[in-house]
């Protein structure tokens, strides 16, 4: 349970919080404790960001979470430019709310521009961060319309009149303040990447710009991963924990202030929910790189530590996983008849039924789709997982 108390002589409170009581505020925060009935666009901006380099799991993201939603409700927000989807939080892309995305970029300005303009690979190519800071207007107006990476490489390379190594090439994309055009069916994002230029362009090499939009971020990130130490929001983000402590300062007369288990300060906002630690957490077929799983330092509030390499692969992949009491208790993938459930302990029967629920569900979203969204990641698999027991969820 969660214990609050008024801090003698400041305007925020103190208490302790157990590590159930974290795992269901994040759960109740990313719409995982029920399905609820909220629209597209009000899940994005509630969740923040959902990580979107695997085209299928923003919408299995958001089928963990919306009662009702079908493909076609992110398809229209995609194509209305109401979601966008860019390289933002931990220099990898995102799908966020178009009105979150210049407050956004701002905050991770001095990061991206450090990581991808300070990257040796960049700077071999002989070009300096002076030099794409002319270059990076051209190529704006350039992608005024969707223009393919191989067109915009080239229109840049004509401005240079030489060639630019593919590696450096891609340092400067994803700095440069693009979207992701949306392509054709099943999940409107695919291999085949075009781009178009962000538009409410968002202020770049301007510190009181980042620092506010920083502010702005950590509060989203409170609301939708709270409570959280300095080192989650730096984790979530991959910015300085200098910054994100200057950011925290800032908004501390407007936080509460907690004692996590092992006794880290842990901040958040006042009237967010903590529910208590024994409220029911159904199962979950959690897609690849779900946010939850990536948003804290700890990754021990949805992984527990045994399971933590299993599902985070050395090479980054982040592969499906099944919740249930709210942890990670195996991975997913589908298969031939059904979806492949391998739990890494015992499940009870009742959380086997709930799990065969949720596959039927999940079976039927994806089959106007792509029955095998993961396909290519069955090489995990091949390679062998520790399993207490894999079943065949049926879709029938």
């Amino acid at each position: 349970m969660v214990g609050l108390t008024r801090r003698a002589g400041g305007t925020g409170e103190t208490g302790v919080i157990t590590a159930r009581s974290l795992n269901r505020s994040t759960l109740a925060r990313q719409l995982l404790l029920d399905r609820e009935p909220v629209s597209t666009t009000d899940a994005l901006r509630q969740v923040v960001a959902l990580q979107a380099q695997q085209p299928a799991s923003p919408y299995i993201a958001l089928w963990n979470r919306l009662a009702g939603f079908t493909p076609g409700d992110l398809d229209a927000a995609v194509s209305g430019r109401e979601a966008v989807k860019a390289t933002l939080m931990r220099i990898t892309l995102h799908l966020v709310h178009a009105e979150d995305y210049r407050t956004f970029r701002e905050a991770m300005e001095p990061t991206l521009r450090g990581s991808r303009l300070g990257d040796a690979r960049f700077r071999a190519s002989g070009l300096t961060a002076a030099d794409a800071d002319t270059l990076v207007p051209q190529l704006l107006t350039y992608a005024d319309r969707p223009r393919t990476a191989a067109a915009l490489q080239s229109h840049l390379e004509e401005r240079l009149g030489a060639p630019l190594e593919l590696s450096a090439w891609r340092m400067l994309r994803q700095y440069v303040p693009l979207w992701h055009a949306p392509a054709e069916a099943p999940w409107l994002f695919n291999t085949r990447l075009s781009y178009v230029a962000a538009s409410g362009r968002p202020a770049l090499t301007d510190p009181d710009a980042a620092a506010a939009g920083l502010r702005i971020l950590v509060r989203r990130y409170l609301a939708g991963f709270g409570p959280a130490s300095v080192a989650d929001v730096a984790q979530f983000s991959l910015v300085r924990r200098d910054r994100v402590k200057a950011a925290l300062q800032a908004l501390t007369d407007g936080l509460v202030q907690l004692a996590g288990p092992d006794g880290t300060v842990l901040y958040d906002l006042p009237d967010a929910p903590r529910p208590a630690e024994d409220t029911p957490a159904p199962p979950r077929l959690m897609a690849m790189w779900d946010s939850i799983l990536l948003a804290y330092a700890d990754r021990g509030r949805v992984i527990p530590p045994a399971y933590r390499k299993l599902v985070i692969r050395m090479n980054g992949d982040v592969l499906p996983t099944l919740l249930v009491d709210g942890y990670v208790a195996g991975v997913w993938r589908p298969a031939d008849g059904g979806i492949e459930a391998t739990a890494f302990h015992p499940l009870p029967d009742e959380a086997w039924k709930e799990l065969a629920a949720e596959a039927r569900s999940l079976i039927a979203f994806l089959a106007d789709r792509d029955p095998a969204p993961y396909r290519r990641y069955d090489h995990w698999w091949t390679k062998g997982l520790p399993a207490a027991e894999t079943r065949l969820l049926p879709g029938d």
